[in-house]
């Protein structure tokens, strides 16, 4: 099994890179079969305050998967925030990861600048493949957007 395999029927399950599978929130179950599919890594970019039905961190420990959190709200929408989620993911390329939010939207803004910078998509495909993994809401896109048109990529 292939991780997007793993993660079908989650909200917006997308694989835009080898190692990279996005989606909104997933199940335990979907967690389960991540980590038998290789993933190692999750990256949650949902605000603890956000309700979800179960202990991810807690699980992610008891599954043995490396497990990080770097809430995005509207409060925290700021270059230093993506520069966070731009250099987790970096650091942990080479590994499987899951990267999710509670729909895509956030996940999919935050690797606009990642398509962009480090795979050379143009600006017009990568915010297409955003928009795949999950954005639908354009303040979400335009965060994306600010932080290439700071670097001179737009």
């Amino acid at each position: 099994m292939k991780p997007i395999d793993a993660i079908t029927g989650a909200p917006n399950a997308c694989q835009v890179l080898p190692n990279l599978v996005t989606a909104g929130q997933v199940t335990p179950e979907q967690l389960r079969a991540a980590k038998a599919a290789g993933v190692t890594q999750v990256l949650n970019v949902r605000d603890p305050m956000e309700p979800v039905p179960f202990d991810e961190p807690a699980l992610c420990a008891e599954l043995g998967l490396a497990y990080r959190n770097i809430p995005v709200n509207a409060g925290t929408m700021t270059h230093e925030t993506l520069q966070q989620i731009l250099d987790h993911v970096r650091a942990h390329a080479d590994a499987s990861m899951l990267y999710h939010c509670a729909s895509g939207a956030r996940v999919g803004a935050s690797l606009l600048p990642y398509l962009v910078l480090d795979f050379g998509f143009e600006v017009e495909d990568a915010v297409d493949q955003a928009v795949r993994i999950g954005v639908r809401n354009p303040d979400y896109l335009e965060w994306g957007m600010e932080y290439l048109r700071g670097l001179g990529k737009s």
